[in-house]
């Protein structure tokens, strides 16, 4: 049976492959912004402000099996490529069983710091509570969030997208549901709202394990041989990826303790309206970074060269495209989406709205940015991918955080982002055209 990574991609053939892994990361961008919808709607600004002074947790969470994910993706793809197939399988249980672990020692250690956690995230004492109602459940919960996005990355690697494609769909129906349930119905606050992205987690989590279980071709747990070689190479190639989530963890909590300052707790609602929809808004050109990367990766793997130019022309064309249009429509609808979350709080909506206009010029670069880390994780050179994604969503925004608001107040909070993004885009350049000798991709 052919492997489908082999196959001539032209430009159709491509970005339906990568369909099913752009619609998966819209659906759980979906269904993260859920929480923070029915959260702003139906309990108040203050349980909305307390999501993001704990999300830095939940990137920490997500962070550990991206890399993992990301990162063990591109090893086992390209031992795919090469005829390997033994060895991939046995590498592919390895990275899920770390991945479990990692989970277990997270619930275990978040639990046993709970408090000192939250206080160190810069909660008020009027936020402490609703922080504490919904971190709990995310922390007993690790395994399954670290299992889902793992399986996320390696439905793609064998070549079964489309199953992650309807998993997300279902998990991001199943958490809207809850969340309807817990928030609305049974009145449970925050805590509903963690509880339904919890379940939304379980679909893809159990659902992906039975898979590779029952699975008897391709990719399936098998008895792994311990590798140190290839976990540390599957973190070096994922570094990018836990970098990305590590910095915004950082990134979030210096939002939120310059918005506390200068405007307090409504600053800090309106900067989760607008960085969760920002993920939302991103999620496009993640999704897609993450259905193309195990072709690049198999056909680097392999040695077709002329493959892999084509694939890479296909890809910048069509992130410069998404982008624009993503940019446009965040521009146009700002306001829309400041009042979806902020209808009820007039303090928050105007600043909300008036941050969205800066913030949407951001998109233009971020696409081209986040392929650029996606294609060097793909390539094994997760030394270049992580500088990219540490200096777009760390270095870059820090430097920016702490000169602009001492000048520009809040319009310096809002341009922090946009800027970042320009000065990654331009170091990304850069970088494409120095590896091309390496790579000859171009």
């Amino acid at each position: 049976m052919e492997n489908p990574l082999s196959k001539s991609f032209n430009t159709i053939a491509l970005i339906k492959f990568a369909f099913p892994s752009m619609v998966m990361m819209l659906f759980m961008g979906l269904y993260t912004i859920t929480d923070t919808i029915f959260v702003a709607r139906f309990v108040d600004s203050n349980a909305l402000s307390s999501i993001n002074i704990v999300c830095p947790v939940i990137n920490i969470i997500v962070g550990l099996g991206t890399m993992l994910g990301a990162g063990g993706s591109a090893v086992i793809a390209k031992k795919m490529g090469s005829g390997n197939i033994d060895e991939a399988r046995s590498n592919f249980t390895l990275i899920i069983i770390t991945g479990i672990i990692t989970g277990l020692v997270i619930t275990i250690i978040g639990l046993l710091f709970l408090d000192k956690i939250i206080w160190g995230l810069g909660a008020s004492k009027t936020l402490f509570p609703y922080c504490k109602d919904y971190l709990e459940i995310q922390l007993i919960l690790a395994v399954l969030d670290i299992m889902q996005v793992l399986y996320q990355n390696l439905f793609v690697t064998a070549g079964r997208p489309g199953l992650g494609l309807i998993l997300s769909v279902f998990a991001g129906i199943v958490n809207i549901f809850f969340d309807y349930i817990f928030i609305v119905c049974l009145r449970m606050g925050v805590m509903g709202a963690a509880l339904g992205t919890g379940t939304g987690y379980m679909i893809p989590a159990i659902t992906g394990t039975i898979f590779f279980l029952a699975g008897r071709k391709g990719l399936h747990f098998c008895k792994p041989k311990m590798d140190t070689h290839v976990l540390i190479k599957s973190c070096s190639n994922g570094m990018s990826e836990m970098i990305s989530q590590l910095s915004a963890a950082m990134a979030t909590f210096l939002f939120n303790i310059t918005m506390m300052k200068l405007v307090g707790e409504d600053g800090v609602a309106a900067i989760t309206v607008i960085i969760y929809s920002g993920f939302l808004l991103t999620s496009i050109y993640i999704g897609f970074s993450m259905g193309v990367a195990p072709v690049i990766s198999y056909n680097y793997g392999a040695g077709n060269i002329t493959q892999l130019k084509k694939v890479l022309h296909i890809c910048f064309c069509f992130i410069i495209s998404i982008s624009i249009s993503v940019f446009l429509f965040s521009l146009f609808n700002g306001k829309n989406i400041a009042k979806l979350f902020a209808a009820n709080n007039k303090n928050v909506y105007e600043i909300t709205k008036t941050g969205f206009t800066i913030y949407s010029f951001s998109f233009l670069f971020s696409g081209c940015n986040i392929f650029t880390s996606a294609l060097f994780t793909a390539l094994s050179n997760g030394k270049v991918s992580a500088i990219i994604s540490f200096l777009r969503t760390f270095g870059f925004i820090v430097v920016l955080l702490l000169i602009l608001p001492e000048f520009l107040k809040i319009t310096g909070v809002w341009l922090a982002v946009p800027v970042a993004e320009l000065l990654t885009f331009v170091l990304a350049v850069c970088l494409i055209h120095r590896y091309n000798k390496q790579y000859n991709y171009l």
